[in-house]
């Protein structure tokens, strides 16, 4: 009795372990397997399967795209950015497709003076139009740590997330003529690079290259997405799509992106009247 007693006990901890050993597999990728540095000439490192850099100095910056193409997905990444002094650098994080009509979705962190706080850069480029900017600050220094940034990608919408917390959503508006990214796979692609002519204050601030090498540091990657190979979808078929390939916010994502809009918004381009003093974009209206 005590032997099958402790038999099954050990089958059930030996499955408990089980699963949660692939659990932790299924948290974040390879980065051996998913991406390839592009480029930078070594400034790129994959550390380890889950730990990559990418450093710029006054010679170069550097750059990695994922290996597979996606066709809507919820995308997870962590990074940790380049800290102290970090004006004139912008790191990108974004979704794109290729040709001269691409398709583009951005996270783009541009650098700031010790003490100041990053600005986060979103835009939504479709069929080779963009001018979709919204800009945000941190609730957070996101230098000190890891933070996890996600692109919610389906066929109504595009949601823009910071640790869970929703900052912007840009809805399908193809019903009033809005093009919208859905018929182009996309890979994801990162990089670090210098852009002191507009960066920091409009280009006000320059690069203080004594500060080199500036060092983006990524980890968790995580990739629940349709890829695309061939032309072929890897969701193609299936009996029941993902629940994501039609989320959207529910009551109480809308109240945190009310939150976030209101509290760390610091551009929005749909209440730019001086720039746009014809009216602004069909899709503000869906705002």
């Amino acid at each position: 009795m005590a032997v099958t007693a402790f038999s099954s006990f050990s089958s059930g901890l030996l499955n408990t372990l089980l699963l949660v050993v692939l659990a932790a597999s299924l948290v974040s990728a390879d980065f051996y397997n998913e991406f390839d540095i592009t480029w930078g000439d070594g400034r790129g490192k994959i550390v380890n399967a889950d730990h990559l850099t990418l450093s710029l100095d006054n010679s170069s910056g550097s750059g990695f795209e994922s290996r597979n193409e996606y066709m809507f997905g919820k995308i997870d990444m962590q990074l940790k950015l380049v800290a102290g002094n970090s004006a004139g650098t912008v790191t990108a994080y974004y979704l794109s497709s290729k040709g001269s009509n691409w398709d583009e979705i951005d996270f783009e962190f541009l650098g700031n003076l010790s003490g100041d706080p990053y600005t986060l850069h979103t835009n939504v480029f479709s069929q080779g139009k963009g001018n979709r900017e919204q800009q945000f600050h941190l609730w957070f220094d996101p230098t000190a740590d890891f933070h996890t940034y996600s692109i919610l990608w389906n066929p109504k919408t595009i949601i823009f997330s910071v640790d869970g917390t929703p900052i912007r959503e840009l809805k399908n508006a193809e019903s009033i003529g809005v093009p919208f990214p859905r018929d182009q796979p996309m890979r994801i692609h990162s990089s670090l690079w210098s852009a002191d002519d507009w960066a920091t204050r409009g280009g006000l601030v320059k690069t203080d290259w004594t500060k080199a090498p500036f060092i983006a540091s990524y980890k968790n990657f995580k990739a629940d997405a349709c890829v695309v190979s061939s032309g072929k979808s890897s969701c193609t078929g299936k009996s029941s799509n993902p629940a994501w390939l039609s989320e959207g916010l529910d009551n109480t994502k809308q109240e945190r992106l009310r939150w976030a809009q209101k509290n760390y918004m610091i551009y929005n381009y749909c209440t730019d009247s001086k720039r746009f003093p014809q009216g602004f974009p069909a899709e503000c209206k869906m705002a």
